[in-house]
């Protein structure tokens, strides 16, 4: 019997992006270049430019490579908030990228998992993004649920204005649940 090098079980058999063996990795940096690679370069990527909204950058990265091409990205970033006044802080998801030619495969799965996984071990008991409306089902189906009410953040100048992107949760720990009450994010979006 001759082995067929297409079949999955070959080894070598072409791996797709999103198969086990390209694990979301730590990255040790993130580039406007690398971000390129996943999304092209566009002055918009994200479309958020129309919420008027300055962002702040995230500290750690994580990403999945298909060969040396960077294929998807999520960052990561400690962030101070009020809770009802109360201080306390989350792990700022954002960044969030898949390359258009490999949606689809579970890649925002896998990336998100890999920053949420180091999220845990950061402190902060929940995870918080901002997305826009197509992207909730998305994250939902992620494990993450939508905040109601308004969510102020800072801008320059110290200007405080609210969210106009759905804000969304997760708990990174079992016994963590969200406190009821306005939120304020004590920093600029990531």
């Amino acid at each position: 019997m001759t082995k067929n090098p297409n079949s999955p079980n070959s080894p070598d058999a072409p791996h797709s992006a999103g198969s086990p063996s390209s694990p979301a990795i730590r990255l040790e940096r993130y580039t406007r270049a690398e971000q390129n690679e996943i999304l092209g370069d566009v002055e918009d990527p994200f479309s958020v430019a129309e919420t008027g909204l300055t962002w702040r950058g995230k500290d750690e990265h994580f990403g999945i490579r298909h060969g040396a091409r960077l294929v998807a990205h999520a960052g990561l970033v400690r962030l101070p908030l009020t809770i009802a006044d109360t201080p306390t802080e989350v792990a700022g998801v954002g960044g969030v990228a898949v390359a258009a030619d490999v949606r689809g495969c579970g890649l925002a799965r896998q990336v998100v998992a890999a920053a949420l996984e180091h999220a845990r071990t950061m402190g902060p008991r929940h995870a918080l993004l901002f997305c826009r409306p197509p992207l909730e089902a998305l994250y939902r189906r992620l494990g993450w649920h939508r905040l109601d009410g308004d969510v102020l953040v800072e801008q320059p100048e110290s200007r405080l204005v609210v969210m106009p992107l759905r804000t969304m949760v997760i708990s990174l720990h079992d016994d963590a649940s969200w406190p009821s009450g306005r939120v304020r994010l004590l920093s600029l979006p990531m």
